[in-house]
């Protein structure tokens, strides 16, 4: 098995960047404050949670990097549907069951699940692409 670290490395990053995006005021950071029933000044300090973020993030590319290498991924369109499989077949009925279980509701369903299934995408993308 070959891992490229600068691809990792590179969807690693581009986890974090739509993570910022994606829970910001910009896009769904608004919506999922309101779900999860605080505000900026309840959420807390975001230190903790940041570098696990990161560290989830990391695992993430590293799977795909992984799996790629596993299934000798030669392709864009292998490359991008290998991420729609892990997103919509794998992260969100793992998502679906939490919300089912905690009560989610499916707006939250979605921001949460949304965000990993894009994110899982773009790094399939990098991962084909950064050589």
């Amino acid at each position: 098995m070959e891992l490229n670290i600068l691809a990792i490395i590179v969807a690693t990053v581009i986890g974090m960047v739509l993570g910022a995006l994606w829970y910001s005021p910009v896009l769904f950071g608004n919506a999922w404050l309101t779900c999860i029933g605080k505000t900026p000044e309840t959420l807390g300090k975001s230190t903790v949670p940041m570098i696990g973020s990161v560290f989830a993030s990391l695992l993430s590319a590293i799977g795909v990097s992984l799996l790629f290498s596993l299934l000798n991924v030669v392709d864009i369109i292998t490359a991008g549907g290998i991420g729609l499989i892990l997103g919509f077949l794998i992260i969100f009925p793992a998502f679906l069951s939490d919300s089912l279980f905690c009560g989610w509701g499916n707006k939250l369903l979605l921001i949460q699940s949304g965000y990993r299934i894009v994110s899982v995408f773009l790094m399939s993308l990098a991962i084909y692409y950064v050589k």
